[in-house]
């Protein structure tokens, strides 16, 4: 549903890029998680997936629409939860969420799924305050709430579990599954190794923009060795150099 071929974005003229010559495709009824570390080109690389940034060369495909030429319909196949969830600040949590709605287009009123899904995360009780009397977390699961009401084909869901409680984080992680395992796909970056190790059907690791890594937890351990961890094969991956990386590595080479 995702097709990124060959991507490249740089912000200061070519000398550094955050994306370099990226590849990657997504596949219907899978969640695919995206690693590294701080500055990897995780966020870049969603933001050009949602076309808020256009890559300096390459191209990307959402449900078979280039981002780029066929935005509108691109947009509509798709759902961004981003990192800062401090948007439509002046809104009250329902009317974000109507207004959502509209913008998708959804047909009727949608007060009764709503209602379901706002009590489901806790957030019935302050739909009628303003988004900006929100705590970070409780804005964290508006935007949440909306990309449920909308679900669209694909989810593009960036840090998506940063400053939620363990109930909402536990009650996202089935509700990814579940939108997964309709035939959609879902798409999202962590820094929760063990969230993406049992969450994802397939671990993309990305190092100064470049694609190190991809597969299932199955075949990267192949690539490495059966027994060893995700957290030991993205730190060989991302910090091998680091002289107080290399002696945490031999050490869980050893307990592994």
């Amino acid at each position: 549903m995702i097709d990124i071929q060959a991507v490249s974005k740089s912000y200061d003229g070519g000398r550094n890029y955050a994306v370099r010559d990226l590849t990657l495709a997504t596949r219907p009824g899978e969640i695919l998680g995206l690693l590294g570390p701080n500055g990897a080109g995780k966020t870049t690389t969603l933001k050009m997936i949602t076309g808020i940034l256009d890559p300096d060369s390459g191209r990307i495909t959402v449900n078979g629409h280039d981002i780029v030429r066929e935005p509108i319909a691109a947009k509509e196949s798709f759902f961004y939860v981003p990192d800062d969830p401090n948007a439509f600040l002046r809104l009250k949590g329902i009317e974000y969420l109507n207004y959502m709605a509209a913008l998708y287009r959804l047909p009727g009123s949608q007060g009764e799924r709503i209602a379901e899904i706002a009590e489901d995360f806790e957030m019935d009780m302050v739909l009628g305050d303003r988004i900006q009397s929100y705590s970070h977390g409780m804005r964290q699961k508006i935007i949440l709430l909306a990309a449920l009401l909308v679900n669209p084909p694909v989810w593009i869901l960036d840090e998506p579990m940063t400053g939620l409680d363990p109930r909402a984080a536990f009650k996202l992680r089935g509700r990814m599954r579940a939108h997964a395992d309709a035939g959609n796909t879902v798409i999202f970056s962590t820094h929760v190794l063990e969230v993406a190790e049992k969450l994802c059907d397939r671990i993309a690791i990305i190092d100064h923009g470049r694609l190190v890594l991809l597969g299932t937890m199955d075949e990267l351990r192949s690539a490495h060795r059966e027994d060893v961890s995700l957290e030991s094969i993205f730190l060989s991956l991302t910090d091998a150099d680091d002289p107080e990386i290399a002696p945490l590595l031999a050490s869980l080479d050893e307990e592994a």
